[in-house]
């Protein structure tokens, strides 16, 4: 049975700019061609089993000729498998969708075009400059700058007030040369903006009489897209996207898969590219005996106290499982470590009656002292890999502790030589850490892959959630550059925000 095909738009680079559609696509594809322009990022919505084929073309270079691309989509549709045809911008606007859509025609080949958002307009719209504007323009023209590009410039010069070229950083003189000839004035202002929407987002402005000499100086390289025209002069006023406080910052976020996209959208709302690494996995435990056993008894308890979001998260779980009534806690005060663990307690119908003001064992300790009478029955769910100083000073104030593993928490290195090569190339300037099960994850998966790790890492900005995940990465011999003053994810966000804008 013959396959289908997707010709997929990628958008110009954030792969926060996919649709949805394109999304579900990749998701269920069974193979992705894929191009350079196209974010790597967005092959992780991909099957675990899915066929990845790497096809990018530069100005110097082709994996793949278009032929050899056209004939990689009808031999792998022809196996009978879903294909995604992944490219950068939209396949319709210079992408040469037409002429792979020509070819699976055909070759009788089903296929289907999900439009994604280009260049053309997103890449402008991230410098700060509007494609039109109604004090300035009424319209405006996208051309293919490329040598081979067959162009009426005596029509073109005059035809839109604001032009947009892809594909033309190379033949920047001609086109310069070309317009003024043609009537543009020299005093034009120009923008080139260089791997627009990403992290390494680059804007040069100049005029038609200076920008080739401004683009040799500062070894202005492609891709970039080209604006000329006076909505350049908005930029001034409507840049954004480089005003965010991280703009132009990779960060490194270590923390569960599950629990990565809070931190990640919080450093992307604010400029920067979250890059999920992953260095654990939250799951159940291995043995529910003990948890089965102390939840059975829940209705003895004086105190229950949660020490993270996840132990109160998967306490809840398998109260579900076990079919157990809440209720049967009613005679437990209830204690916490943590503002966030409090607001998922209080989600579930649960008021804390003791919680420390900082968000550590130590300060719930403290706070605790005062509260508990000696020979209450105190149960602890938590994680395996928690630290026994809680129980422990229970146990010295006379409570009877029960400390049960509700969730642990394994070592979960992926894509490990990936991460590597980005820090030898410099590509990742902030490492996040969240726990010190994050840090040693991630210094102890990646020694096998590099000799020196540590100082690898310490290339970098290193940021700590809290001095106890810090301590951990110093004994580890790493250079802790931030500890957030609130033990938090937002306290981590806001010493981040701090250090780049002083």
């Amino acid at each position: 049975m013959t396959g289908f095909v997707y010709l997929v738009g990628a958008g110009p680079g954030d792969p926060g700019l996919i649709t949805l559609k394109g999304k579900e696509a990749i998701q269920k594809a069974d193979v992705i061609v894929y191009d350079r322009l196209a974010s790597s990022r967005l092959l992780r919505y991909a099957r675990a089993n899915a066929e990845l084929i790497y096809v990018g073309k530069s100005p110097d270079h082709h994996a793949y000729t278009q032929q050899e691309i056209n004939d990689t989509l009808v031999q792998k549709a022809k196996e009978g498998k879903c294909v995604v045809r992944l490219k950068g911008g939209d396949p319709f606007v210079f992408g040469r969708g037409g002429e792979e859509g020509e070819r699976l025609i055909s070759e009788g080949i089903r296929f289907e075009v999900i439009p994604g958002i280009t260049s053309a307009i997103a890449v402008p719209a991230y410098a700060g400059i509007p494609v039109t504007h109604r004090d300035y323009n009424s319209s405006f023209a996208i051309i293919s700058g490329h040598k081979r590009s067959s162009i009426d410039w005596e029509r073109l010069a005059n035809a839109s007030e604001t032009l947009i070229f892809l594909m033309g950083v190379s033949n920047l003189p001609m086109i310069v040369e070309q317009l003024m000839k043609y009537g543009r004035s020299k005093e034009t202002p120009v923008a080139l903006i260089r791997w627009g929407t990403r992290v390494e987002q680059e804007t040069l402005i100049g005029k038609l009489a200076d920008i080739e000499q401004k683009v040799r100086e500062a070894n202005f390289r492609s891709p970039a897209v080209i604006v000329i025209g006076e909505v350049v002069h908005l930029r001034e006023r409507l840049s954004w996207f480089e005003n965010k406080p991280l703009f132009g910052k990779r960060v490194l976020v270590t923390r569960a898969r599950s629990q990565n996209s809070v931190l990640a959208e919080k450093i992307e709302a604010w400029g920067g590219e979250a890059w999920e690494f992953p260095t654990i996995r939250i799951s159940p435990p291995s043995d529910f005996a003990p948890l089965d056993q102390a939840l059975r008894q829940l209705s003895s308890y004086d105190w229950v106290i949660f020490t993270s979001v996840n132990g109160v998260e998967y306490f809840f779980q398998r109260l579900r499982e076990l079919n157990m009534d809440i209720r049967q806690m009613a005679k437990a005060r209830i204690a916490a470590v943590g503002e966030k663990t409090a607001a998922v307690l209080q989600e579930k119908g649960i008021i804390v009656d003791v919680l420390p003001n900082d968000f550590k064992a130590e300060s719930l300790v403290k706070s605790l002292r005062t509260q508990v009478t000696p020979e209450e029955k105190v149960l602890i769910p938590r994680g395996n890999l928690a630290r026994n100083l809680l129980p422990q000073e229970l146990e010295r104030m006379g409570c009877q502790v029960t400390a049960v593993d509700a969730y642990q928490t394994e070592s979960n290195i992926e894509s490990a030589t990936e991460i590597i090569e980005m820090l030898q190339e410099k590509k990742i300037h902030i490492l996040t850490f969240t726990s010190s099960s994050t840090v040693k994850n991630l210094v102890e998966g990646l020694r096998p892959y590099c000799d020196d790790i540590l100082s690898l890492l310490n290339q970098t900005t290193i940021a700590c959630i809290g001095p106890i995940t810090a301590h951990t990465a110093e004994k580890l011999g790493l250079k802790v550059d931030i500890v957030a003053e609130s033990y938090t994810i937002d306290g981590l966000m806001e010493s981040l925000i701090k250090v780049k804008t002083h």
